[in-house]
């Protein structure tokens, strides 16, 4: 076993969960104060129910061998239990526990499925969000997660994806934007204003995101070598660039820079470097980055010209990130650095066929299972959306019997999480 790259691997699985709990905050501080509470809970019972199917079924759908189905599917005969990843995948230099990679690919399990609760945000009713993310886990996640790292089709295509561009953003971007469109509109969307309701909650995420993907992307090397190094170097690089370049947008088109497009530019960053980081020079991430970066911040008014109501930008951000990343792997990628060249380095257009086939693959899939899975739980719980009346007084206090932001109002009673009098008199001097 190597000790220091079994040590990096951990340490970047929880650099990796850690980015849930970001990913909560950059959501929660978008939706509306009477809202944000709701969004935090979807982000973080998604760790509870993807962590455990993870560990009794997801991994060994995702990379043991599905025998005659191998190609779409893994089978039940890997339990993760022993051995290394070197015997795992046939690679000599990968002696790290098998466990410690069971971790690592778990966290991914986990951050998939949270990503398009921003698509749904203000609207949907808890129990099938949660039967949404076991199923979805199970039947999109699992099999896609094969297709590309498992042993599965698009790997023996020769299909490049480093850390997740479209295992993981193009796939929950075409998800969100499957809901957004069963879910339909909110209400008063889109002549209502319905702005972040706390700004430093945003760039709190966003910060904690940029942090945790140094282990989401130089991570899945799955060694402390100098692929990982290139890999944490252009992601910073692409990151920085990116939200450069949406900024610089937002100056020129609107006349004002804004800190939600500061750290939405920083986001589309990470998330267009995901599959590229170890196939790009630090150069040619900046270039990816800046690409990005423009890109997102029209991708992301598409929503209002073509009418499908994605709150928090998943389709925008995740979607055309995840995808324009992996394409672009093939017109900036480099064998000096790692895979093979593309367009720019005389490669042709082989490699990025084989780009545009793995993120259509993807893309089409994710989004049939998840149209035809929020159609059948629709019916069977008699649609997805809460009332009316709920969705406009709030879903906080209406699905989970809580506000984030008390009024400070003297009470009455002395029930069970009622202050005394004297606290709430203290409150409203306060």
């Amino acid at each position: 076993m190597n000790t220091g790259d079994t040590a990096w691997v951990l340490t970047s699985a929880a650099l990796v969960l850690l980015m849930t709990p970001g990913l909560a905050f950059f959501y929660g501080g978008m939706v509306r104060g009477k809202n944000v509470l709701n969004m935090l809970m979807m982000n973080y019972i998604t760790i509870a129910v993807a962590g455990v199917l993870w560990v009794l079924v997801g991994y060994t759908l995702a990379f043991s061998d599905g025998g005659k189905l191998n190609n779409f599917v893994g089978g039940f005969a890997n339990s993760g239990l022993g051995g290394t990843v070197g015997e795992l995948f046939g690679d000599e230099p990968h002696q790290i526990p098998l466990l410690a990679f069971v971790a690592f690919q778990g966290m991914f399990a986990i951050i998939t499925p949270a990503l398009f609760t921003g698509s749904i945000a203000d609207r949907m009713k808890f129990l099938p969000f949660v039967i949404i993310v076991a199923v979805w886990s199970l039947l999109v996640y699992a099999p896609v997660a094969h297709w590309v790292w498992g042993g599965g089709w698009l790997g023996s295509l020769g299909a490049q994806d480093f850390a997740g561009g479209t295992v993981v953003h193009a796939n929950a971007g075409a998800a969100g934007l499957a809901l957004a469109i069963v879910l339909g509109k909110r209400k008063g969307w889109p002549k209502e204003p319905m702005r972040p309701h706390n700004m430093p909650f945003v760039l709190l995420g966003a910060a904690l995101l940029w942090f945790g993907w140094f282990g989401f992307n130089a991570g899945s090397e799955l060694a402390a070598d100098d692929t990982a190094a290139i890999a944490f170097v252009t992601t910073n690089a692409a990151t920085a660039a990116a939200m450069l370049g949406w900024v610089l947008v937002e100056k020129l088109r609107d006349g004002h820079p804004t800190t939600l497009g500061a750290a939405s530019g920083a986001i589309i960053g990470l998330v267009a470097i995901t599959p590229a980081c170890a196939f790009v020079t630090p150069v040619g991430a900046i270039a990816l980055g800046l690409i990005a970066g423009v890109t997102g911040a029209y991708a992301v008014g598409l929503k209002v010209k073509l009418g499908y109501d994605d709150a928090l930008d998943v389709v925008g951000i995740h979607l055309v990130g995840g995808v324009l990343g992996a394409l672009l792997i093939g017109v900036l990628g480099t064998s000096s650095i790692g895979g093979e060249d593309g367009l720019l380095y005389g490669g042709g257009i082989v490699l990025l066929g084989k780009q545009a086939a793995a993120v259509g693959a993807t893309v089409a899939y994710s989004f049939v299972v998840t149209f035809v899975l929020a159609k059948i739980l629709s019916l069977l719980f008699g649609g997805l959306r809460v009332s009316e009346d709920t969705e406009v007084e709030g879903l906080d206090i209406n699905l989970h019997a809580e506000t984030a932001y008390e009024s400070g109002a003297v009470t009455t009673g002395r029930g069970p999480g009622t202050p005394s009098a004297s606290l709430a008199t203290e409150e409203v001097s306060a």
